[in-house]
């Protein structure tokens, strides 16, 4: 039995089957009211994601194998130190088999990073792999900083403010500096279809002000034409902060020409 084949079968009789979808988002809405995305960490750092997203961003970062990811928005740096840990173990692969190890950096963006939040990171045994530049991820010279420091492969996870308007701005600053055939990953799209109830805390977003709609306006301009949606981990999972946030930059010679032709990010089943 071809197990990748069988797997992929499985996985889209879930994501069609309406029980298990509906299982799924109801175990989820209700999670958020018990804050159980805070109850985990990673390599020593709280990390603020449920675990299907952990596991899928290490699938993502162990495809795609980049030697810079840029993230906005940090919390407590679980996410940074969890990015850093592949790309250290993608470095030590390396060095094992023989080769020169590739210089691999994890880029930290926050509006606000906190004292002791600066000092656990730096002081974390992969804390000389991350690089920390605090102020507004859209701000010109925080945006100048970042792209000095880009080398080889990027790939770019955004997650700091949520508002439609921001995420927007991300995407137009950030998705260039994506490479071909890497991702762009933008998380907490399925605020937009989330209960505001299953929230403890008010926001300025929420449904109709949320990353997904930023998304589904970034695909239908002509810089969005160049990435693809990739729900393929996400039919796997079911369980995801991210519907339909997964990007992957096209080649050159798979992009095409009829640029404004981008369907609308499609909604749950």
């Amino acid at each position: 039995m071809d197990f990748i084949k069988r797997r992929t079968e499985l996985a889209e009789r879930n994501w069609h089957d309406v029980e298990c979808r509906a299982a799924a988002s109801t175990w989820h809405d209700t999670s958020r009211k018990f804050d159980y995305q805070y109850m985990f960490e990673w390599a020593g750092r709280p990390i603020i994601q449920d675990p299907q997203d952990i596991c899928a961003l290490q699938e993502i970062i162990w495809t795609y194998q980049p030697n810079v990811i840029v993230e906005t928005g940090i919390a407590r740096g679980g996410s940074l130190v969890l990015s850093a840990s592949i790309l250290a173990a993608l470095a030590y692969g390396e060095f094992l088999h023989g080769q020169s190890a590739k210089q691999r950096t994890v880029i930290g963006i926050d509006i606000d990073i906190r004292s002791h939040n600066r000092a656990a990171i730096e002081c974390h045994p992969l804390g000389p792999m991350i690089e920390l530049v605090e102020g507004s991820s859209t701000a010109a010279d925080v945006v100048a900083q970042v792209s000095t420091k880009l080398h080889g492969k990027v790939m770019v996870i955004l997650d700091s403010n949520h508002t439609r308007d921001h995420v927007l701005r991300e995407l137009e600053i950030y998705a260039p500096m994506v490479s071909e055939d890497s991702a762009l990953l933008v998380m907490d799209t399925g605020i937009e279809y989330a209960p505001p109830a299953s929230f403890n805390v008010e926001r300025p977003w929420g449904p109709g002000n949320s990353p997904m709609v930023a998304v589904a306006d970034f695909l239908a301009t002509e810089a969005g034409a160049q990435f693809e949606q990739d729900r393929s981990i996400e039919k796997r999972h079911l369980l995801t902060c991210a519907p339909g946030g997964l990007l992957i930059r096209k080649k050159a010679c798979e992009q095409t020409t009829t640029l404004r032709n981008v369907p609308a990010v499609p909604t749950p089943e």
